[in-house]
């Protein structure tokens, strides 16, 4: 009996201990776990990755605890972007990205720095940058931060694998050449707006000064709204608002959203950015619904991005928001935020850089004006004319050499790659300098600073010592699918405003490009119009 009780006694206490255990034995297990895969993100794998860099003589700074190189970086930032250069000083990378600047002049054109915890290697090499693009081996993908672009626009830029393929393959034929020409009288309408609301402008005296940076913002949201989504600028300017105040509180803020779990957090800023995403989400919703109801009413789909995005899902079951053929709902919303996003920047980035720059060089300015009215005099420009343009392309490649619109472009890898002669080992970001191999005086001579057009008269091909090195609209099987889209934009709207005005820059322009996403005038593009 006394044996009983013992057992029985026994028997409780593991029975004991094993709830005690349950209770705090495995979410202490949990906790360790999370801790250790903290550790190891934070610590313990930045270290491993850098003395594997190392080792194969990349030259760089070392890993700073959490923040890595993101608090000199903003310093640096701060420091240079107070300073405005120089009018008609094209020298601007030391000035746009002062780290990267001091990071290739001290370590190379391969060097290593950090994004947080995340050891990144910048190469300002033409020759590995077009290996990294080409993505042979499949073993580079677009960095991951899923909860902070989604937040601005998850689409094709972003995808990979099968996705990226589906996704190309629909947006494809909104892009052709043929396409394309047709939406040439929604460019001349678009531009005709423009410059009928300068001329009202235009004084007594025959000119007026105003800020062309908005203005040039509004001509190319309108077109991106027109051509793609077959509604006016009025409907669309929403949400340009809500993605240019977007884009800035996200570069703002980069360095606390790299803090694990730190989007969730209810802070202002947070609630805000979802705030955005909310409103632009419910607004193309709205633009998406409305299309389909008439779509599935029997009228015919309009051969925009928009209808060529849902035509193949008319048909399908739409209940769940999915289709087999097409693209989800989801994916829909998030093709338009990218696309209204890049169809507006891209374009109105190389046009305000084009202004800004033809003022500064106003014998270049002529020289184009007198190109442009010996093919189309006063009248609209029309395709065929705008192909046998010499000058003003050569004009706009060199705005794009020396003022591309986006400084890098960014992989990481997820299996070891080799490139070049260095392996880089899973978990590395790629940052290809875009800025620097346009501004390299080894690729583009001495006079690589100064706006020289005439470098470009053969071709882009034989512009430099490397063909390689020019790469505004990336290159390789990701190439920016809107590029032709871009530049016959840009050659439209350059020509319909030499043929009208004549431009210099106003007494308060102040030249100081910094990037917002992508490389903006910091305060504003003040010019002084006039009729011709």
């Amino acid at each position: 009996m006394v044996l009983g009780v013992f057992c029985a006694a026994a028997g409780a206490s593991v029975a004991w201990r094993w709830s005690l255990l349950l209770a705090y034995g495995l979410p202490g297990l949990v906790v360790l776990w999370q801790l250790h895969r903290l550790l190891d993100r934070l610590w313990w794998r930045p270290r491993r990755l850098e003395r594997e860099l190392r080792a194969q003589g990349i030259r760089g700074t070392s890993y700073r605890f959490l923040a890595g190189d993101l608090t000199r970086k903003a310093r640096l930032n701060k420091e240079a972007w107070s300073r405005p250069l120089p009018l008609r000083c094209h020298d601007i990378a030391p000035h746009v990205a002062p780290f990267l600047s001091d990071s290739v002049r001290e370590h190379g054109k391969v060097s290593l720095s950090w994004f947080g915890p995340i050891p990144k290697v910048t190469i300002a090499d033409p020759d590995l940058a077009k290996h990294v693009l080409s993505n042979k081996f499949g073993h580079l993908e677009k960095p991951k931060f899923p909860a902070l672009w989604k937040l601005l626009a998850n689409g094709l830029s972003n995808h990979e694998g099968d996705k990226w393929v589906k996704h190309r393959r629909l947006l494809n034929p909104a892009f052709n050449l043929e396409k394309i020409k047709c939406m040439l009288p929604e460019f001349s309408a678009c531009c005709e707006e423009l410059i009928s609301r300068w001329m009202e402008s235009i004084g007594s005296n025959g000119s007026c000064e105003l800020d062309v940076w908005p203005e040039i913002q509004s001509l190319t949201g309108d077109v991106i709204s027109r051509t793609a989504f077959g509604s006016s600028y009025l409907e669309g300017r929403k949400i340009f608002q809500l993605q240019s105040e977007q884009a800035g509180r996200i570069m703002t803020n980069i360095r606390m959203i790299l803090i694990p779990g730190y989007l969730p957090l209810p802070t202002t800023n947070n609630r805000r950015m979802y705030q955005i995403n909310d409103e632009i989400e419910s607004i193309l919703r709205g633009i998406i619904e409305k299309r389909i109801k008439a779509m599935k009413e029997g009228q015919s789909a309009k051969q925009d991005l928009l209808g060529l995005l849902l035509e193949p899902n008319i048909g399908e079951t739409y209940e769940n928001g999915q289709s087999n053929i097409g693209m989800t709902i989801e994916d829909v919303i998030e093709e338009c935020k990218l696309f209204y996003f890049a169809g507006m920047e891209t374009t109105s980035v190389l046009l305000t850089w084009t202004m800004i720059v033809l003022s500064m060089h106003p014998e270049w300015q002529d020289r184009a004006r007198q190109e442009v009215l010996g093919l189309f005099g006063k009248n609209k420009p029309e395709y065929e004319g705008l192909n046998r343009l010499k000058t003003v392309t050569m004009i706009l490649y060199e705005v794009l050499r020396l003022y591309p619109p986006s400084i890098h472009f960014s992989r990481k890898t997820y299996k070891e790659v080799q490139i070049g002669d260095t392996k880089y080992p899973a978990g590395v970001m790629i940052e290809l300098a875009v800025l620097f191999m346009h501004h390299d005086p080894d690729i583009w001579g001495t006079d690589v600073h100064e706006f020289k057009l005439e470098r470009f008269a053969e071709g882009i091909s034989k512009a430099s010592k490397n063909p390689g090195a020019f790469l505004p609209f990336g290159w390789g099987p990701r190439i920016c699918i809107g590029q032709n889209f871009a530049l016959l934009e840009a050659k439209m709207a350059i020509c319909m405003i030499l043929q009208r005005f004549e431009f210099m820059l106003a007494s308060s322009y102040t030249h100081a490009p910094h990037t917002v996403v992508t490389l903006h005038p910091m305060h504003g593009a003040q010019i002084k119009l006039g009729l011709i």
